[in-house]
């Protein structure tokens, strides 16, 4: 089961002809999607004959007209891709449009699956993205027309989803057309993460701002918008403004027992208002574990779209407070509820950039008391340093091949493309940076430091990201993968959240392999030199046993700057068992621009150039070299009865 397309579940698939449906089997499947086809279809040999039991799998009939039909499946839809005309798919959603934030994505695939299109729900409902991953999985086109795709920027009104934002109110449709038209557009962040801002070409039309007097700035162009990035309430001003806001706001509720539940929403209303701050922003409330069925606290997380974080006092009283009280101490035992469990819940966000240094409170306690109402309440705010992310995040470990992206499998691309973060080698980036999108995050490192990188990615996985961690050749194979899913068992992760999905690519010894012909063509292993990780003298044994039983052999890590002694041993131990005359390849950088093959014999191979991005395939006993090819026979010549075997 693939997790690639779990954030547009569910997504429907709709078309009316034999041949289209067949074509739409494997994207149905990879998405878990349903198939809808009309009920005349049920019947057909084709389809009978395509799937045990009569039926296509994930598909279903309907009995009613196509307009109808479609009708049924629209709220429920987050997608609807359409193996249609355009023109009849227009016709058919027109009647059943109501606005962009709720209507599905409308995606259509031409009948001869060459294209895919972004019709409708470009942006609010992620119809671009979603039409990139499906030309990436049909190795099709993909056509999207939304202006800021076309300009290589973030979409406005959704990048800031990944990180959990919420968008406030202000005037979209106007902000969004100045920068359509790459004008001046303000960027104010006061809060939240800016790693969006690394990513963006550098003809983006934004101006950063990060002090709070903003009209001296819109004053020297006419033609400007904003975007304000905070906590607190968007700026008053007289351009085109709209608002994201971080959930870094932690909200703690201290209040006598019973107090009416319209008392606990005033006061914390109240409190909002008089610091300017935005309810948008606020990441959770908090209270002592005693109020956690508390009917005013409860009525007001469910309200709001609020969790509500609990606290024993023993953890209260672990953190320091400004403003402690013995009287509450006596009461509950510790001397804050409010201030202390606003800040205790601040520290939830479990990134790094959280724990670089403490949360704060922002709000001291309030104690709001109200004529007519039973009770009193005490709110305090925490700021943390880095946002609450409510997204659920996953691990994509994935293998991109020898080097050349021509070599990347369609289902890595799909992956590539819909991460919201890369992780991995420096080098290896670059290769595959042409698949990545404009609003995609990039944490780069250099090749020493894998268990930062896979110790990142998990975290970031886990704050609600979804993260590739890339490798080349197969991430399985001498890649992150290992060290990635070891890390995860030494946390004792549940096998569940985040969800983690292996993309396999093709490995070194299979492109060197293809490019000299069928050298593997009987039994072989794989060996890599590097003792970094396992000591030589284990090594060492596998060299023998692998030369001493006659195995075609590919070494990894052949020689570094500072080890060069490891190859001669090989080529020594080697030469105990296979005749000098043995062919060898030697491959530098295969499928990358400065590929270099060169076969020469196991007597002679010392002689050429050997380094970490060599790969060097020993043949067995039988493998022979005809022209620049290596062969090694598999036997079928030699036993006729296996002669008609593929």
């Amino acid at each position: 089961m693939s997790i690639l397309f779990t954030d547009f579940s569910p997504l429907n698939f709709i078309t009316v002809t034999e041949k289209n449906a067949i074509q739409l089997q494997s994207l149905v499947k990879i998405s878990e999607g349903i198939l809808w086809l009309p009920e005349k279809l049920k019947i057909s040999e084709k389809l009978v004959n395509l799937q045990p039991n009569s039926t296509l799998k994930n598909t279903k009939y309907y009995h009613e007209s196509l307009s109808q039909h479609l009708a049924n499946i629209w709220e429920n839809s987050e997608g609807i891709i359409f193996s249609l005309t355009i023109g009849a798919v227009v016709r058919l959603v027109s009647p059943l449009l109501t606005n962009k934030k709720k209507d599905p994505a409308i995606i259509v695939i031409d009948p001869h699956t060459k294209y895919v299109i972004s019709l409708l729900g470009g942006h609010q409902a992620n119809a671009d993205k979603l039409t990139e991953l499906i030309a990436h999985q049909l190795d099709a086109k993909a056509i999207i027309t939304s202006a800021s795709y076309n300009l290589n920027l973030p979409s406005i009104d959704t990048f800031g989803n990944i990180f959990g934002w919420q968008r406030g109110k202000g005037n979209w449709t106007e902000v969004s057309i100045n920068i359509a038209r790459n004008l001046p557009t303000l960027i104010r962040q006061d809060l939240g993460l800016n790693w969006w801002q690394n990513s963006l070409p550098s003809s983006h039309p934004f101006i950063f701002e990060n002090t709070k007097d903003s009209k001296s700035i819109i004053r020297e162009n006419t033609e400007k918008a904003m975007v304000y990035i905070g906590a607190e309430k968007p700026p008053n001003i007289d351009i085109p403004c709209v608002s994201w806001h971080p959930r870094i706001l932690w909200v703690g509720i201290g209040c006598e027992r019973d107090t009416s539940p319209s008392l606990i929403e005033s006061a914390v209303t109240q409190v909002l208002d008089k610091y300017n701050l935005e309810r948008k922003s606020i990441a959770s409330l908090a209270t002592i574990d005693l109020k956690k069925d508390e009917l005013g606290i409860l009525m007001l997380g469910k309200k709001w779209g609020l969790a509500l974080h609990t606290f024993t006092a023993e953890e209260l009283n672990s953190v320091a407070v400004p403003n402690p009280s013995s009287i509450v101490k006596e009461e509950v035992g510790t001397p804050s509820v409010a201030e202390a469990s606003a800040l205790k819940s601040a520290l939830l966000p479990n990134l790094r950039e959280n724990q670089q240094k403490s949360p704060h409170l922002i709000v001291p306690k309030q104690i709001i008391r109200q004529e007519g109402e039973k009770g009193a309440v005490t709110v305090a705010i925490a700021r943390s340093n880095v946002e609450y992310n409510p997204n659920k995040g996953k691990l994509y470990l994935i293998g991109t091949g020898p080097g050349s992206i021509e070599y990347l499998t369609s289902v890595a691309k799909t992956a590539l493309r819909e991460a919201d973060i890369i992780i991995g080698y420096s080098l290896y980036i670059d290769l595959i940076k042409s698949l990545l999108r404009p609003e995609q995050i990039i944490e780069s490192s250099p090749i020493t430091q894998e268990r930062q990188r896979a110790e990142r990615a998990i975290e970031l996985a886990k704050w609600g990201l979804k993260v590739a961690v890339i490798s080349s050749g197969d991430c399985g194979i001498y890649g992150m993968a290992g060290l990635v899913l070891e890390i995860l068992q030494n946390q004792n992760w549940d096998g569940k959240q985040p969800p983690v999905e292996v993309f396999s690519g093709i490995t070194a010894m299979q492109s060197v392999a293809a490019k000299i012909g069928s050298p593997l063509m009987h039994d072989f292993c794989a060996i890599s030199l590097s003792d970094l990780l396992t000591p030589w003298e284990v090594i060492e044994k596998r060299i023998t046993a692998a030369a001493s039983a006659d195995f075609i052999t590919a070494i990894y890590n052949p020689r570094s700057q500072t080890r060069t002694q490891q190859i001669i041993t090989t080529q020594k131990i080697f030469l105990e068992y296979r005749k000098p005359h043995t062919p060898v390849a030697i491959a530098r950088s295969v499928t990358r621009d400065d590929e270099n093959i060169i076969i020469t014999t196991l007597g002679e191979m010392l002689n050429h150039s050997i380094d970490m991005v060599t790969t060097v395939i020993i043949g067995n006993s039988s493998t022979k070299r005809y022209h620049d090819l290596l062969i090694t026979p598999r036997g079928y010549l030699a036993s006729p009865e296996l002669s008609n075997e593929p």
